[in-house]
């Protein structure tokens, strides 16, 4: 049986790089409904609560923030991978 040998610094950057690889579609879907409304969701979210209901508004303000939770979570993921001290492999 053969022995395969992978170190720490192998692993971090693989799962480095599939986290990354998630970031960009998402900041892309982020940056399209900010085109489409012409503002941050913050900004949108202010709007949308002050202003007549819209179903489309409304389906997109809980994707948005959907991705933004999402991106949110892909950073946090991120930030452990480059702090990381110790690496199990499960």
């Amino acid at each position: 049986m053969s022995e395969v040998v992978i170190s720490k610094r192998d692993v971090l950057a693989h799962e480095r790089l599939r986290v990354i690889s998630e970031l960009a579609p998402i900041r892309e879907k982020i940056r399209m409904f900010e085109e489409k409304y012409g503002m941050t969701i913050e900004e949108f979210e202010k709007k949308l609560k002050s202003s007549e209901e819209s179903f489309e508004a409304w389906d997109d303000y809980i994707e948005w923030k959907a991705y933004v939770k999402k991106l949110e979570e892909l950073k946090s993921r991120l930030r452990e991978i480059e702090h990381a001290q110790r690496v199990r492999v499960a």
